[in-house]
């Protein structure tokens, strides 16, 4: 009876102390859980071509490439994403900076007739992690106010089930608690709409608040890897931190990099049910490598003079599973040879929860249908803030007038 007290009171305050952040994170991912298809949708002028009679006849990469450096002439490509569909238009980012849309057929950089819908996604991501704080001073502390108040969600939704758990079990009880009763009014009405919502939406809750945890604090993402028996990676870029370098063995003075077309088809050779490959780029040895006014393509003597870098592809496939994972591969610029080959499936266990643990906090580690219960799970989330904030008024302040 104390302890069930003790859960209460702390549930409470909890719930008073971090309830409109809460709020705020919680319509904010409802908002962005189908971030990527509403902007794909929103911006279907700039993603979809129609490709010609004959749809083989793309324009080489390096064109492309060069199209898009024209349109941003400062900034640097950090990645080229191409779809197997062949009425999909070529991605090629300059990174946060901006992304162009380049019509593989005529080399044509497409803007979508409106950006209204990528903005208001990327406001709602941006409140949703840092609650608006914006430059580098500030994000930290928005940053450690959401990691804060995550870490309450998760206490609100285990002690909410554990409150929940009836005394007495009977019919009438558990349909009180359990069954939803929008013909209720007043007191009744949240009491009943705290409990049931809050019964149904918790096991999610729980899911979403707990694989938050290792995106908010680097002890999580530690912990997860630990959890496996195995050791974080070193801290860099990404969620799995800095990747091993991988030797490239030295090309002939004479030796040329080979196109971006060429290594896209030693790709396509290694997975021929490709659905997306995106090159990362940056290497001083690739393609599109950029030292001088030289041709696209030719590395300079400089170039030569250096260690020669692998290019990196991610390549996704139509069957792959589970539907997050990707195969990295690493070929050598100058042959074409695959000098790594990461599967999914072969990686360590920690790599493997922590992509887990990243794409159930999203819901896309089970497709649309998970995407779409985080999102009713995030709604709940808001008649439950709602709800506990008029029965802490009502608990307090009506007292108090009476």
């Amino acid at each position: 009876m104390m302890l069930r007290k003790i859960f209460f009171w702390l549930h409470l305050v909890s719930g008073v102390i971090a309830g409109l952040v809460i709020a705020i994170m919680s319509f904010t991912g409802a908002a962005i859980a189908f971030e990527k298809e509403l902007v794909a949708w929103a911006e279907s002028d700039a993603r979809y071509v129609v490709p010609p009679g004959n749809a083989s006849l793309r324009l080489p990469l390096n064109e492309l490439l060069k199209n898009a450096r024209a349109a941003q002439p400062e900034g640097k490509p950090t990645g080229i994403t191409l779809s197997a569909n062949p009425n999909a238009s070529v991605a090629i980012a300059f990174g946060r900076e901006a992304t162009y849309q380049v019509n593989p057929y005529n080399g044509a950089i497409l803007k979508p007739a409106s950006t209204r819908m990528h903005d208001f996604m990327h406001l709602m991501e941006h409140w949703h992690r840092f609650l608006g704080f914006a430059g580098e001073t500030t994000r930290p502390i928005g940053k450690a106010i959401t990691g804060a108040c995550n870490l309450a969600f998760l206490f609100l939704a285990v002690s909410g089930l554990y409150l929940w758990w009836p005394r007495n079990w009977s019919w009438r009880g558990v349909k009180a608690l359990a069954v939803f009763n929008f013909r209720l009014t007043g007191k009744a009405r949240d009491f009943n709409w705290h409990n049931s919502i809050g019964l149904w939406t918790a096991p999610l809750l729980i899911v979403l608040t707990l694989t938050a945890v290792p995106i908010s604090y680097r002890w999580g993402n530690a912990l997860v890897y630990r959890l496996t028996g195995t050791e974080p990676p070193a801290q860099g870029p990404g969620p799995n931190g800095a990747a091993p370098a991988i030797a490239v063995p030295t090309p002939a003075t004479s030796a040329k990099p080979l196109s971006y077309d060429q290594l896209l088809a030693v790709a396509q050779n290694e997975f021929p049910n490709w659905s997306e490959i995106s090159f990362r780029l940056g290497n001083a040895h690739g393609p599109g490598a950029n030292k001088g006014p030289r041709r696209e393509g030719t590395p300079s003597s400089n170039d030569r003079a250096r260690t020669p870098q692998a290019i990196n592809l991610t390549v996704r496939t139509a069957d792959q599973w589970p539907l997050f994972s990707t195969t990295t591969l690493a070929l050598d610029p100058f042959t074409g040879t695959v000098l790594r080959k990461e599967v999914f499936a072969e990686q360590n266990a920690g790599r493997r929860l922590r992509a887990w643990t990243r794409f159930l906090h999203t819901g896309e580690a089970l497709g649309w249908p998970g995407k779409l219960l985080a999102a009713l799970a995030s709604l709940g989330a808001l008649v439950l803030v709602w709800t506990g904030f008029a029965l802490t008024w009502r608990r307090f302040f009506r007292r108090a007038n009476k």
